[in-house]
């Protein structure tokens, strides 16, 4: 098997092959002047072949669609799309008539070349259901807790109820304890978090979430724990945007981080391993 990434999973693509001891094939890829992309597949290729690449933003996603019809017209019988970070996840329902569903839309968009799809943390599970070819779900859970318990985290804290099964399962694995604080969403900007008890006093806390974007949920959540007394505040994610006022709003923890399922200064925690077994297993 090889392995090959859009521009998007160059560092992660790499990691990946060295952990399997497979052949890593970054591909050709540049750029128009109108803005259209340009992919090539250089040199010999096995039948088959994980490609990974996060699609976000637009332009990655067009670069995975070349890439899978590229490895094709190379004479690749079997792909295993792995998408670390899934573009157009949070639309996965109808919210006002007449929205496209982003989500599936994708998915359909993304099966057509693949003959397994995997994907990490994704936002919404459901997404699968949309896809008829076998899918695998990957979580970050282990990388995130071993970070967090280099730092002597104490209890690990979702920002809404809707994470709380994140947060569990991160503790567990770090035999920490877990609670959740309650979030309203006002606009896509705008949030508030209830006041909500929780025994965080004089403790090293760590708030664990799925995407992490503008961080205006990252840093009300840290308000409210500084109240009720926590010593130390993390943020962590699996998939880290930081667009907007990100960097404003981080300054309210102690310290954050992301994985690498979007390559940032910010990428402090690989999900490589994680990957590197799902490869060994479904390959």
């Amino acid at each position: 098997m090889n392995i090959v990434t859009g521009s998007a999973s160059y560092l992660l693509g790499e990691k990946i092959a060295q952990l399997l001891n497979e052949k890593y094939i970054p591909p050709v890829i540049e750029k128009f002047p109108d803005g259209e992309i340009y992919v090539r597949i250089e040199g010999e290729i096995e039948k088959e072949v994980a490609l990974i690449q996060t699609t976000y933003p637009n332009d990655k996603l067009i670069e995975l669609f070349l890439l899978q019809d590229a490895l094709r017209e190379k004479g690749v019988e079997r792909i295993i799309t792995v998408v670390p970070y899934f573009g157009y996840s949070r639309q996965d329902k109808i919210f006002k008539e007449g929205e496209a569903i982003s989500a599936r839309a994708m998915a359909k968009h993304i099966e057509l070349y693949s003959d397994i799809f995997i994907g990490i943390d994704l936002h919404a599970p459901s997404i699968l259901n949309w896809f008829s070819i076998p899918t695998v779900h990957l979580h970050a859970t282990e990388p995130i807790a071993r970070f967090l318990k280099e730092r002597d985290v104490d209890v690990v804290i979702s920002p809404d109820k809707g994470g709380v099964e994140r947060a569990k399962l991160v503790a567990e694995a770090m035999n920490a304890e877990f609670d959740y604080l309650e979030k309203v969403r006002l606009s896509g900007e705008e949030v508030v978090i209830k006041p909500k008890n929780l025994d965080v006093r004089e403790k090293i806390v760590g708030i664990v979430d799925d995407i992490i974007s503008t961080g205006g949920t990252i840093a009300r959540a840290a308000e409210q724990l500084r109240r009720q007394g926590a010593r130390k505040i993390y943020a962590v994610c699996t998939h880290g945007l930081f667009i907007g006022k990100a960097e404003e709003n981080m300054k309210k923890v102690n310290d954050f981080a992301s994985t690498d399922t979007i390559e940032s200064k910010y990428s402090k925690i690989t999900v490589a391993e994680v990957i590197a077994r799902a490869l060994q297993e479904y390959a």
